[in-house]
């Protein structure tokens, strides 16, 4: 007998955590094909509490996201502290998601992977990025911004005028 949600008709949730620090295109490339593949899909902001909370706070990256994603049903938006098959269990995901730009990714994700299986059982669905998409990063995105760098190609437009506006902030202090 399977225990897999797809063969047995009933609605399949993944979760796809992250920082999301900020949200970038690729993020959005991995959300739309998990939105493709499955029947809910849950973004959670991962933070912890004893790390500095970097370029926007876990409830603006939150809004961005949810922001970035209001064209799509059944893709909700959240936040965890602690590991993500914690959150897996939290919001009752089926599998958990996670993107892959290159060779080294594969390495991390598949060792986190096999790693969360063996404790939880919840099994990891990789999805590679759009090759256009490859090279984005978080911190990249930060820093370009930081320098006043124009990241409107990498982000979405909602993220774009965010990190705009932070950037005068953090100036203008």
């Amino acid at each position: 007998m399977s225990t897999d949600p797809t063969q047995n008709g009933s609605a399949s949730r993944v979760l796809y955590p992250g920082s999301f620090d900020p949200l970038h295109l690729g993020h959005l490339d991995v959300i739309e094909q998990a939105h493709e593949l499955f029947d809910e899909v849950v973004v959670v902001v991962m933070y912890n509490f004893a790390k500095p909370s970097g370029m926007f706070d876990v409830d603006e990256r939150m809004a961005l996201i949810a922001d970035a994603v209001a064209g799509f049903d059944a893709v909700t938006v959240e936040k965890h502290a602690g590991l993500a098959v914690q959150a897996a269990d939290e919001f009752r995901a089926d599998f958990v998601v996670k993107g892959l730009r290159t060779p080294g990714d594969f390495e991390i994700e598949q060792q986190m992977a096999q790693m969360n299986h063996s404790v939880t059982g919840m099994r990891t669905v990789f999805l590679p990025s759009r090759p256009d998409l490859g090279f984005l990063s978080s911190r990249f995105v930060r820093e370009i911004a930081n320098y006043g760098g124009d990241v409107s190609h990498l982000v979405p437009p909602v993220v774009a005028d965010a990190l705009v506006r932070r950037v005068a902030e953090r100036e203008q202090n």
